[in-house]
């Protein structure tokens, strides 16, 4: 019993370490795409054409935004 518990521990902290690991993996590729600068104008030309329908929506009224 005791070297199952000793098994699930040491296993337990490896896949939290992994996991961990694979996260920040993960985080660092998220930046990596949204700093780049064809992201960047495509989520300017994205912001423009929301901004530009909520316009229409809201009968052309200026809202401070």
């Amino acid at each position: 019993m005791v070297k199952f518990l000793v098994g699930v521990a040491v296993g337990y902290v490896l896949g939290t370490r992994a996991g961990h690991e694979r996260y920040e993996q993960l985080v660092r590729a998220y930046h990596r795409a949204a700093d780049h600068p064809a992201v960047q104008g495509a989520a300017g030309v994205a912001r423009a054409g929301v901004e530009g329908a909520l316009d229409k929506v809201r009968g052309g009224q200026n809202t401070g935004h």
